[in-house]
């Protein structure tokens, strides 16, 4: 049974010129929003054929492509080999662009743990434990994410129908119960190093990942 998390709108929307380090280039368009449950500032980045103003009057031929991508400062930003963030969060930025649809940047760092916490958690994995144990250890659950906000501006943006990028099996469930009808599973590129091939294999075995892991090469 689906359910129906309260309405969110558009606060403001603005083009925003974007360029990767590896020299990729595009334009997204940003927005902002009220009324999201958490209170957090999340953002939402149309791309592609959803970079312009949204126009609910408008009549798309296919579900958006969408990624709901968790706020990942050390990989995002700083470019951690530790987990796959940075690398899945350009990946996504050029397919959509492709396709059409909205990355959703979500604050909800460490698995919504928070920075701090997922920095504590690191020194547990360097100590033996993988993600899900550390987290645990630190009073946290394995994975502590609510997508209500996802589905909340989803809305606000006129959508009830996506195609996820994402290879998390939980994404797609919440979505669905939040009345996010899921059309497709688009899975990810597998971002494996020596440094994050724990990470990952913890995320296929312990969280139902859809990871297909080859051998780790230097």
């Amino acid at each position: 049974m689906s359910e129906s998390p309260p309405a969110a709108t558009v606060r403001t929307q603005v083009t925003v010129p974007l360029r990767f380090p590896d020299g990729y280039l595009t334009t997204a368009r940003v927005f902002s929003f009220d009324g999201l449950v958490d209170g957090r500032e999340h953002l939402a980045f149309g791309l592609g054929d959803r970079a312009g103003p949204v126009d609910r009057a408008t009549a798309r031929p296919s579900p958006p492509l969408v990624r709901p991508h968790s706020e990942c400062l050390t990989g995002d930003v700083f470019g951690s080999r530790r987990c796959d963030c940075g690398p899945q969060l350009r990946e996504a930025v050029e397919r959509i662009a492709d396709a059409g649809g909205y990355l959703l940047y979500l604050r909800q760092e460490g698995r919504g743990i928070g920075l701090y916490a997922k920095l504590d958690a690191y020194a547990l994995q360097d100590a033996g434990l993988d993600t899900y144990e550390a987290n645990l250890a630190l009073g946290h659950r394995p994975d502590e994410r609510d997508y209500t906000v996802a589905a909340q501006m989803l809305a606000a943006l006129g959508v009830d129908r996506a195609a996820l990028l994402s290879n998390n099996p939980d994404k797609a469930a919440q979505l669905q119960r939040l009345g996010v009808t899921v059309t497709a599973r688009v899975p990810t590129g597998v971002h494996l190093s020596p440094a994050n091939a724990g990470y990952l294999a913890a995320k296929a075995g312990r969280g139902g990942h859809a990871l297909d892991l080859p051998l780790v090469r230097d």
